[in-house]
């Protein structure tokens, strides 16, 4: 069993920065690759980004590449997503959810843990 939850959320002009953390508790932590979602009103969850259980690997969605990057501290049971050059389509609510799913995926279903989420609003 994992608990997660997110902070760091915020209100944000566009062009700037946040960095969403999410801690977990438990001590198996580093079995899971983690992900982050996001889910704006009115529409589907979508995936943003994830890390493997290591650290080693990552993956973003085509929208937030090369603008947001994924890490983990598996020593603090945390990880984190740094959003740069925010716009204000990045405006939603960031979940952080861990996998046992291999290889790790895109698929929300594929998640088997999920925080409460937190706001984000970008504005213009």
């Amino acid at each position: 069993q994992v608990q997660l939850v997110e902070s760091g959320g915020g209100l944000v002009q566009a062009g700037g920065s946040l960095r969403l953390s999410c801690a977990a508790s438990g001590r198996t932590f580093s079995r899971y690759a983690m992900g982050w979602f996001r889910q704006a009103p009115g529409k589907e969850r979508e995936f943003v980004a994830y890390i493997s259980w290591s650290g080693g690997r990552t993956y973003y969605s085509n929208s937030v590449k090369g603008r947001f990057t994924i890490s983990r501290d598996n020593a603090k049971n945390t990880v984190y997503l740094q959003m740069n050059s925010l716009k204000p389509e990045d405006t939603a609510v960031y979940y952080c959810a861990a996998s046992t799913t291999f290889p790790t995926t895109t698929r929300v279903d594929a998640y088997d843990y999920w925080g409460q989420g937190t706001q984000v609003t970008v504005s213009s």
